[in-house]
């Protein structure tokens, strides 16, 4: 598993007459992590899919390596990027291990069997979401986390470059959010990852973009961009942010029932 470099230049996606996202730009170094954050129907997950090849944009590229990734054939990019999306559908009577072995598939020929190395990689895919014990269960009778974490498994399996991840701690518990985000971390690969726990994304991403209808208003390290100011004006709540004295990274603390600050007309937020 190695590191890719996506490139998002200008880009914008429509559905029918509705625009979902305009003009949008970001990049990700190989191996950075890369947070997405920013309210409901800002345009994280439609964003996420242009990335992965499921949303084609009406304007500006996606590039992955250099390659526009709408030009690579499906198969190739595969072989690079690899995507857990929300409610995936994913609805098939195979056991866990053989959701996971599903990952192979872009890098083995056609009706081909496992390799040893195959057998090894799910394995080790299995053992770092924490569902060894899952891997003669059948999937679909599997909670929402134990499911999410399968799926997890199936991406770290297909050994991308880039992996694209939207809300991956959606139903799991607090033990395996933090298990999942570090093993993410640790990851030899780039990763773009749409997440709504801004404390969790200010620990565990590099940079951090902020969606709003549809555009990015700020963007930076996780301290440049979660600020109270811009908690006010993006998402309408009173908040505190402070460094956290053990962990280093900033802390937001919401204040439920006070008013939300007025925020200065014609203030910017960073973008870098």
């Amino acid at each position: 598993m190695t590191a890719s470099d996506l490139s998002v230049d200008g880009v914008t996606l429509t559905a029918g007459a509705r625009r979902l996202v305009h003009d949008v730009s970001l990049t990700a170094r190989p191996g950075e992590v890369i947070g997405l954050v920013g309210p409901n129907g800002s345009g994280k997950s439609s964003l996420l899919r242009a990335v992965y090849r499921v949303l084609r944009p009406a304007a500006g590229r996606v590039r992955v390596d250099g390659a526009d990734a709408w030009s690579v054939p499906v198969r190739q990019l595969a072989r690079t990027v690899a995507a857990v999306v929300q409610d995936s559908g994913t609805e098939v009577d195979l056991a866990v291990s053989e959701v996971v072995a599903m990952g192979r598939t872009p890098h083995k020929r056609l009706l081909s069997g496992d390799t040893p190395e195959d057998t090894e990689l799910i394995e080790s895919a299995l053992t770092a979401v924490d569902a060894t014990g899952l891997a003669d269960r059948p999937f679909d009778r599997l909670s929402g986390g134990e499911r999410q974490r399968v799926l997890i498994a199936r991406a770290l399996a297909q050994q991308p470059s880039l992996l694209v991840l939207d809300e991956p701690t959606n139903h799991l518990d607090i033990r395996h959010q933090l298990e999942i985000l570090g093993v993410l971390r640790g990851l030899p690969a780039t990763v773009l990852v749409a997440l709504h726990d801004l404390n969790l994304a200010a620990y565990y991403c590099d940079r951090l973009y902020v969606l709003r209808d549809g555009e990015v208003t700020a963007s930076g390290t996780p301290a440049d961009v979660l600020t109270p100011r811009m908690l006010a004006e993006v998402y309408g709540v009173a908040s505190e942010v402070a460094v956290h004295p053990r962990t280093g990274t900033p802390q937001v603390t919401f204040l439920p029932g006070e008013p939300v600050p007025a925020v200065p007309a014609g203030v910017d937020h960073p973008v870098s």
